[in-house]
């Protein structure tokens, strides 16, 4: 037995006495790890003294590429496999088998994030019609919620997060300032639907709502005036699609919608991430100037389903 498959051995036995791992993790581990102490094996190396970072790195290409007796991993395997080959030469180095850590430096590959699917425009607007029984105020609410996260492509927290001087309807330039991650704020248009969702909310039923609670600045109530929460936002919502009859929608499905739609529409990717105030994701090899108010307020009522007014 060679010192690579000696240590190899010592390491899953740690792994199964020391660390308690799963068995189905321990089978990938030793799946993984035995096809890596081969690929030392065809490289020239039964010890880990010569391994070398161009060893494990070869290694990695490999798992990605894939030959003629395995398959090419995906990005989720890779990780596993190379945080295995991590761990199997910090084991070595711990027990004085080995004098340095060649995989000290490698990066786990990327793990591809599967992105949200968009609803698409029908969907939407069955969603937004199953708000709940007409004229109720609760109602007019949940439809000015499930306009605004459609209209203006909101995170949940961004709208739970309004206060009522937040929202300006002026009819020449209707649009609401929502505050992102990094504590800006970015004004972004409302279009016909939204903006007439939220005058009626406004108007008609958050003053009564409004009543039950102890006073608060928030656009959006809870049944007892209380502002609303992120969870009972996610209840608006769940509610609302097991009505229209849809399921796995989500906040974050209604801002790819907005943004997939949006695209669909003709609007250039840089005024999408903008709007979604993601405007710093454009690379700065990239010449970016941001649209005007006007601009956008155009662009928006061009490309977005319910932008027209």
């Amino acid at each position: 037995m060679s010192e690579t498959e000696a240590v190899l051995s010592s390491y899953l036995a740690h792994l199964a006495g020391e660390r308690g791992l799963a068995a189905n993790t321990l089978a990938s581990y030793r799946r993984d790890l035995v096809r890596y102490v081969e690929h030392l094996k065809n490289r020239g190396h039964v010890t880990f003294g010569g391994v070398a970072e161009d060893d494990v790195t070869a290694f990695l290409a490999a798992l990605r590429e894939g030959d003629d007796e395995h398959r090419a991993l995906v990005a989720s395997s890779a990780a596993r496999a190379v945080s295995a080959v991590r761990g199997l030469h910090r084991f070595a180095l711990r027990e004085g088998v080995s004098g340095h850590d060649p995989a000290y430096r490698i990066r786990l590959p990327r793990q591809l994030r599967r992105q949200p699917k968009a609803i698409g425009v029908e969907e939407v607007e069955r969603l937004i019609a199953a708000s709940g029984p007409d004229g109720a105020p609760l109602t007019l609410r949940n439809r000015a919620l499930l306009e605004l996260l459609y209209g203006t492509g909101a995170r949940i927290s961004e709208a739970v997060g309004l206060a009522v001087d937040d929202v300006d309807l002026d009819p020449a330039a209707p649009q609401v300032r929502l505050g992102g991650k990094d504590g800006r704020t970015r004004p972004v248009p409302l279009g016909r639907f939204a903006g007439e969702a939220l005058e009626a909310y406004l108007t008609r039923a958050r003053p009564g709502i409004a009543a039950h609670g102890r006073g608060t600045s928030g656009l959006f109530l809870n049944a007892r005036g209380g502002r609303l929460t992120r969870q009972g936002a996610w209840e608006v919502l769940q509610a609302a699609a097991e009505r229209a009859g849809l399921a796995g929608v989500s906040p974050h499905m209604l801002r790819h919608s907005f943004a997939t739609h949006l695209l669909d529409g003709g609007a250039d990717v840089r005024v999408v991430q903008e709007l979604l105030g993601r405007a710093s994701a454009v690379t700065t090899t990239q010449v970016h100037t941001p649209a005007t108010a006007d601009g956008l307020r155009e662009i928006y009522a061009a490309a977005h389903p319910r932008g027209r007014r």
